[in-house]
């Protein structure tokens, strides 16, 4: 039996022939697989399946904007666990009862309907609606946002039906129990994290806002703040020129308590330090990331929480965008442990290992 995801492409084609998929999330967030299948292909087989061999709740998700549109909003706050952005449940018009398959798919191939607006559906209805985050699995790496980006990828209408799949004993249904399922069904499975990966090296996520010179205490820099295009987060690049044709590089997360307070509990002070003075000397940059994901991450070390070592998807993917807008093909990454890397020949870089002494 497999043990391996498919590949994004394989399972947009599937999207684009109207065959669901399973797309499995972060085993750190909710580690769940669900169904997931473009509105506009809905079919009552698909929605029969999903509620057969789902059996969690069937949603249509779909853009901030035609959320708006169709007038969805709750009106009452949202206090789910993780902030699950459910909508008013909803039945096109045209349905009998609303709850059938048949139905169902009707109402999803509606809401992927841009002619169809808020008076062509009847609430409450059968089919619960949820709102993706604008910017999806980039904001957040939920099913929601993932449905529709994966809408979006596969050129079809940014929307889908999404249904979480439970095991037979009623427990949510886990890895590697959900690659049992994709070869049951004969369907292609996906992480949420190849979704991240995929956009993070197609669309320019960077823009620079400022250029200038910094003096530090182990050289002087030529210095370049780059912002986020989706979130207000800044970061900077230290560059020491010349550069070759091997760049050495340092890409680190900022840490209040090591890089501001020098606390003798963490190695970030030093590990800047080091960095700055081997750039200074050979040439190279020093990339430092403003993480504000989860919010309390910069005093993770004073609250002794060690998952800090750990950069992001999104931490890499940015870093990486940094490095090639300033045209380094080639680097030499200086790091206090050799990782894996995910997917760094798609941004076009070569990537070797310098240990950090």
């Amino acid at each position: 039996m497999r043990r391996e995801f498919d590949s994004l492409e394989d399972a947009l084609e599937d999207l684009r022939k109207g065959k669901p998929i399973i797309v499995v999330d972060d085993p750190e967030r909710e580690n769940e697989g669900d169904f997931v299948v473009a509105s506009e292909k809905a079919t009552p087989e698909v929605i029969n399946l999903m509620a057969k061999r789902g059996g969690g709740l069937i949603c249509v998700t779909m853009t901030e904007e035609r959320f708006k549109e169709l007038q969805l909003d709750l009106p009452v706050a949202n206090t789910s666990h993780y902030g699950t952005p459910f909508g008013v449940p909803i039945d096109a018009k045209a349905t009998s009862t609303g709850t059938s398959a048949h139905d169902r798919a009707l109402t999803a191939r509606w809401v992927a309907d841009p002619s169809k607006g808020p008076d062509d559906f009847v609430r409450p209805g059968h089919l619960y609606t949820l709102k993706a985050t604008e910017g999806g699995v980039l904001k957040r790496a939920g099913h929601t946002e993932a449905s529709v980006d994966l809408a979006k990828m596969a050129g079809l209408y940014p929307s889908a039906v999404i249904c979480e799949i439970l095991d037979e004993d009623g427990s949510m249904a886990r890895l590697p129990r959900l690659f049992e399922i994709a070869n049951e069904l004969n369907l292609k499975i996906i992480s949420i994290a190849q979704i991240i990966e995929y956009r993070l090296q197609r669309e320019k996520l960077i823009e620079r806002i400022w250029e200038g010179r910094m003096e530090t205490p182990y050289g002087t820099f030529k210095a370049v703040i780059y912002r986020e295009i989706l979130t207000p987060n800044t970061h900077l690049a230290l560059i020491k020129e010349p550069l070759g044709d091997k760049v050495l590089v340092r890409v680190q997360s900022h840490c209040v308590a090591g890089n501001v307070f020098r606390a003798k509990s963490c190695v970030c002070g030093e590990n800047l330090e080091r960095s700055l003075r081997m750039i200074n000397a050979e040439g190279g940059v020093f990339v430092y990331i403003r993480r504000t994901d989860p919010p309390e991450y910069p005093f993770f070390h004073l609250m002794g929480i060690k998952e800090h070592e750990d950069t992001t998807l999104k931490e890499y993917g940015i870093g990486m965008q940094i490095l090639k807008d300033l045209g380094i093909r080639r680097a030499v990454l200086l790091t206090g442990r050799e990782k894996q890397l995910p997917g760094h020949e798609g941004y076009g870089i070569e990537i070797e290992w310098r240990r950090l002494k």
